[in-house]
């Protein structure tokens, strides 16, 4: 996999000092290719989320280097790190994280915004990005107003609008019943399908985690198993929703 989109080397993160230090990463490794789409398992606590902040820049490992569709985020200044995350990574959280007082419409564009683009490509983007999601007709609407599946869906749009290489989910379904939790998880599939997006989704759900390509379970800050997700059962996943 020597053309990696994310390369996590040797990585370790601690939390704490003294007797009371917890060691979140423990000389972690992984590489993802461009265009797979990645599950992490594992119990609370065992570095799952720790691994989507480094990936994203928005913590730094004690030890190891990650390196981001070809930077290696150690030497990248303040700027130039904000500056990828904005072009180069989306975020979908659980609480969806959206701002209450904007309406659908501005939610998806403020990104935009900060990214230069003109007024024009801001509309035309934002539009885009609300259709291939779904959301149609809600764009004055406030996130207060929308069902928990429609917010998660403008906080996708939001994600994608940039035009992202890579998509962090943290556990993006962990709020929805299992029925939107699954109309969100077939919306990724597609975006990873027909649009070629990296995704690395943390999960505790085995049902969501068959939507991955592969698999890795993590123990303790340890990639415990890496797993590739058979063809037919990401085709049952399917099947299932789509009953």
């Amino acid at each position: 996999m020597s053309d990696a989109i994310i390369t996590v080397t040797d990585v370790v993160k601690t939390y704490g000092s003294g007797a009371r230090a917890t060691r979140a990463l423990d000389g972690l490794s992984l590489r993802i290719a461009p265009g797979e789409f990645v599950s992490l398992m594992g119990p609370s606590g065992s570095g799952k989320s720790t691994l989507l902040n480094l990936m994203a820049g928005l913590d730094v490992p004690d030890q190891g280097r990650v390196v981001l569709n070809g930077h290696d985020l150690r030497v990248l200044a303040d700027r130039q790190l904000a500056d990828l995350r904005l072009c180069t990574v989306g975020f979908v959280f659980q609480a969806f994280n959206l701002i209450p007082a904007l309406t659908v419409e501005e939610n998806v564009t403020w990104p935009l915004e900060f990214s230069g683009y003109a007024r024009a490509e801001v509309r035309q983007r934002t539009a885009d990005a609300l259709r291939r999601v779904g959301v149609v007709g809600r764009e004055r609407r406030h996130p207060a107003e929308l069902s928990g599946g429609e917010q998660q869906r403008v906080a996708i749009a939001r994600a994608i609008a940039t035009g992202p290489a890579i998509l962090l989910a943290d556990e993006p379904t962990g709020n929805l019943d299992s029925h939107t939790g699954t109309t969100i998880l077939d919306l990724l599939r597609a975006l990873n399908e027909s649009e070629g997006v990296t995704i690395v989704m943390v999960t505790h759900n085995v049902f969501a985690a068959t939507y991955g390509d592969r698999t890795l379970e993590l123990q303790d800050g340890r990639i415990v198993r890496d797993v590739r997700t058979p063809p037919k059962l990401r085709s049952l996943s399917t099947a299932e929703s789509e009953s």
